[in-house]
Parts: C-alpha cells; sequence; structure tokens
C-alpha cells in the first residue's frame, strides 16, 4: 500500500511556493506516496499537477476556527505516514501519524527556505522551490506569449499596497530596458491576478500597444509560470509571482522596502533585489501604521537603482 503525506502549508502564494521544495524532498523519501495538500484557494492550482496527488484541501478562514475542524474530520480517520504541519497548528498532533514535521512558530531572521528546509534536510543545503508544469500549462504559455523575441516580465501589484513601486516607475523601467541591450525592442508582458487591473493600468497605457502582452486576470498560477519561462527577465514587487518566477529559473529582480530581503528575497542562482536605502523598520516607523491601509513605501528606489540591478543580473545570467 502506498505512503500517504498530509502536507499543511500557507494560504500565502508565495510563502506556499517557497514550501515546494520541503514537499519535493519528503516525496524523495516516500516515492509514490499519495499527498494530501491543505492549503488556502489562491495558492491550491500551484499544486494541482503534483505527482502522487490525492487531493488539495482548499482551507478558508472561517470564524472560531472552523476551517481547522474541516481539514480534521477529513482526516482523522486513517493513520499518515507523514504529517508535514509549515502552519505550527496543533492538528499535526490530533490525527495519527507515524511521523510528524512540525514548524515552530517562532520566526528566525534566515531565508523562508532555510527556515522550512531545516524540516527535512538540517545538515544539508535546503531543498529549493519547484514547480510541477503540465504540457497543457506550457501550450496555454505558448499561445499567450509566442516565440518571437525576448520577453521582459513585469510583476507591478502585490498583496498590500506599501510594498508595491509606483505603476509609473515599472513603465519607465521597462522604455529603458527595452530601448538598448539584450533587451532592446522586446516584448513587455505584464502578469497580475483578476482585480488588480488599476494597479498595472499606468504600465500598458505608457508603453506601446503592439509589444504589451497583458496577461492581468488570464492565467493562474502554474499557468504564470509557464508563461515565465518564456521570459527574459522578471522585475516586480516581493510577492508570490517573485517567487514563481526565481523557481522556474528565470532570471527575478524583486523590489523591496517594507518586507524583509533576508527572509523573503527571491531563492535561486539567478537572483537579485534592489531594495529602499531605508530598513523595513524605519519605513515602517509611523503613527498608526497599518499595512492593510498605508500607501506605497516604495519611493525612495529609483528607476535608476533598478535598472542597475537588472543590468548587472543580466550580465551575470549572460541573458
Amino acid at each position: 500500500m502506498p505512503a500517504s503525506i498530509l502536507f499543511i502549508t500557507s494560504t500565502r502564494l508565495g510563502d506556499a511556493v517557497l514550501s515546494t521544495g520541503v514537499l519535493s524532498r519528503c516525496l524523495d523519501q516516500l516515492p509514490n506516496a499519495r499527498v494530501t495538500v491543505a492549503t488556502g484557494p489562491i495558492a491550491a492550482p500551484v499544486f494541482r499537477n503534483l505527482p502522487g496527488l490525492e487531493r488539495v484541501h482548499v482551507l478558508v478562514k472561517q470564524p472560531a476556527g472552523a476551517h481547522w475542524f474541516g481539514l480534521w474530520a477529513r482526516s482523522v480517520a486513517r493513520r499518515w505516514d507523514l504529517v508535514v504541519d509549515l502552519r505550527g497548528s496543533a492538528l499535526a498532533y490530533l490525527v495519527p501519524a507515524s511521523r510528524r514535521l512540525v514548524l515552530g512558530k517562532g520566526r528566525r531572521r534566515e531565508h523562508r527556505v532555510e527556515e522550512l528546509g531545516r524540516l527535512v534536510a538540517p545538515e544539508a543545503n535546503p531543498p529549493e522551490p519547484r514547480l510541477w508544469l503540465a504540457a497543457t500549462d506550457r501550450a496555454k504559455a505558448a499561445r499567450l506569449v509566442a516565440d518571437g523575441g525576448p520577453v521582459l516580465a513585469l510583476g507591478p501589484a502585490a498583496n498590500w499596497q506599501a510594498k508595491t513601486w509606483r505603476a509609473e516607475r515599472f513603465a519607465e523601467l521597462a522604455s529603458r530596458l527595452t530601448g538598448s541591450g539584450p533587451l532592446a525592442e522586446a516584448r513587455v508582458a505584464i502578469f497580475g491576478a483578476a482585480g488588480e487591473e488599476e494597479a498595472v493600468r499606468p504600465v500598458l497605457a505608457t508603453l506601446p500597444a503592439e509589444r504589451c502582452i497583458d496577461l492581468v486576470g488570464k492565467v493562474d498560477p502554474l499557468e504564470a509560470a509557464a508563461c515565465l519561462e518564456r521570459c527574459r527577465l522578471f522585475v516586480g514587487n516581493d510577492s508570490g509571482l517573485m517567487h514563481m518566477a526565481a523557481a522556474v529559473g528565470m532570471p527575478t529582480v524583486g523590489l523591496f522596502g517594507p518586507s524583509p530581503v533576508e527572509h523573503y528575497r527571491p531563492w535561486g542562482r539567478w537572483t537579485a533585489v534592489a531594495h529602499t536605502p531605508e530598513t523595513p523598520e524605519q519605513l515602517m516607523d509611523i503613527p498608526g501604521w497599518d499595512h492593510r491601509t498605508s500607501a506605497t513605501l516604495m519611493d525612495s528606489l529609483t528607476v535608476d537603482e533598478v535598472e542597475r540591478v537588472a543590468r548587472e543580473l543580466m550580465s551575470r545570467a549572460g541573458s
């Protein structure tokens, strides 16, 4: 009988992507295992092509933690060979299991990949994030991002406004990067989720329409990753999209201000960071600070600096 794994990961897209290396290592250790993944609705598509996937349990927050009861009710009747709980919940101890790996609640000042990796590879390099793309994902990407020269990918949105670089600066950066060098006359693919149209509108309005590929709200996470595979460079805010770009091996520039670089920079060989001169603590030292309502805190990050970092990364990557 195949082994069974219950994998409980973040509901946020970026953290879920960063956890995929742990899941991949678990599958290496338990080949042919049947896997149940518990995650949020935004991140759920990331796991649909997972080898051995039995089901994805979508966690939607409910009052009094009722969403955890639903997962427990569907998990308690079997004995799991391995339970991995990256949420540090009590549920991992309330279902029968031969082995448990539970992430503690404390947060270290190290990268999230390193923090998660200690669960499965405490003495070795942490397992890198990976995405399981299907032929259908790549076929759709080939239609949306057709062959025909280099493509610059931009991610102008994020899950909170304070860590978004202004759309007008993305447009200026795109004009500069596609004006000379290896991306001269490149097309520009604009990524974003449904509902983020307003955040990217100034980018689309500024660039030549014939060189824009508008993907906002048109692809799910794995389709977006397949589209990113077809691009030459990604520049975007700290977001799940940024982590997907790095996971597929795309030269990736992450833009940082109020979020911690050391914990959430893009992970991979061909990655770089452009960040504000101020630390997150300095940026957020505002009376009544609330990440849900704050306007951008990224204005001290100049187009010149992002262009410099992007060109240096492309030169290093041989793009």
